[in-house]
């Protein structure tokens, strides 16, 4: 079998990559000029290079292969400007599937990595409940926005045809995103190390997060099992509290002294406010910019994962203390590079 994953020479991308290969399938790796390629080291893999800005330059690029699978997890997930957002994630998605329905690609399945973010700041009122999918989304960044137009897209594709004319997509929608190779939540573990954890507002937060070899775990289970158009949560089924991430990356990293500051949602609205501009006047984006303040700012991160349970068998393996074991453990290894 032939597949296809796009961000292959990013976190969750990388991780897939593996997982095709030591399922034995013929893997092919869609990369950029610049893109690393210090995670896709193995003999076996295809390398293709594929731009997302042009619908006739990805048919040319395409043109002549013919693929089983495709997983689409390219995407910007940080961006200086909104527009960038859009350009990447939903209108580089537009250009790649439409570049491969001109093309005539018999597909099996395509698997389209979105997010919990396209929800935005739902069910907020305490106490907390479960996202649902049945819930309308309500980005509040734009990332979310350019994430949840990309499904939209998806969705209006195959409104009105027969089944055997409908691209055969299927949706996942993680939560936070954590494991090994992942840079954001690197920057907590370098913070703690340092000596000092910051938190963001009093009112209880909830969050959910899911080891990245989970993700990979429900791309296959998606390639092998999923319904056409269906679109699942994924998380590793618990909840946990704002500091619970913090608390375990201190412990494993041996407990060093730290200093905890907890500061009011507006020191954060100014220190992302500045972040902004000063990301437009270097050119550089920063991490703590106006999407992160609403990220940040949210309050319930619950969702409801039964469905991807039910119709996909999805079980998720690693919890958040065997998870950031694992992740400070690849740090510690790893923080000279």
């Amino acid at each position: 079998m032939k597949i296809l994953i796009t961000g292959a020479s990013g976190f969750i991308g990388s991780f897939i990559v593996e997982e095709a290969l030591r399922r034995g399938m013929d893997t092919w790796a869609a990369v950029r000029k610049t893109s690393s390629r210090r995670y896709l080291k193995d003999e076996r893999i295809n390398f293709i290079e594929l731009d997302f800005s042009s619908k006739e330059k990805l048919k040319e690029q395409l043109q002549g292969h013919e693929f089983d699978y495709v997983v689409h997890a390219a995407g910007a997930t940080k961006c200086l400007h909104k527009e960038d957002f859009f350009r990447i994630n939903t209108e580089g998605t537009k250009n790649f599937v439409t570049a491969i329905r001109e093309l005539q690609m018999p597909l099996k399945r395509f698997v389209y990595v979105s997010s919990l973010s396209i929800f935005g700041a739902i069910r907020e009122e305490q106490p907390y409940t479960e996202i649902l999918e049945t819930d309308t989304p309500k980005p509040n960044t734009a990332y979310g926005e350019s994430k949840l137009a990309a499904e939209r897209f998806l969705d209006e594709l195959n409104a009105g045809l027969n089944d055997d004319e409908k691209l055969p997509f299927v949706v996942l929608r993680p939560t936070g995103v954590y494991g090994p190779r992942e840079k954001d939540y690197m920057m907590m573990v370098e913070s703690i190390a340092g000596h000092s954890d910051f938190a963001v507002g009093f009112k209880q937060q909830d969050i959910t997060f899911v080891y990245v070899t989970d993700v990979v775990q429900a791309v296959f289970l998606a390639i092998e099992k999923g319904k056409t158009g269906r679109k699942y949560f994924l998380s590793d089924g618990e909840v946990y509290q704002s500091c619970t991430f913090s608390n375990l990356i201190h412990e494993e990293l041996g407990k060093p002294w730290w200093i905890r500051i907890t500061a009011p949602i507006w020191v954060l609205r100014i220190v992302t406010f500045f972040g902004d501009k000063l990301g437009h006047l270097t050119g550089n984006v920063t991490a703590l910019n106006n999407d992160k303040y609403n990220i940040l700012k949210q309050r319930n991160w619950r969702c409801d994962i039964e469905p991807a349970r039910k119709e996909l068998g999805y079980n998720p393996q690693v919890q958040l203390k065997e998870g950031v074991k694992k992740t400070v453990a690849w740090y510690k290894e790893n923080k000279k590079d």
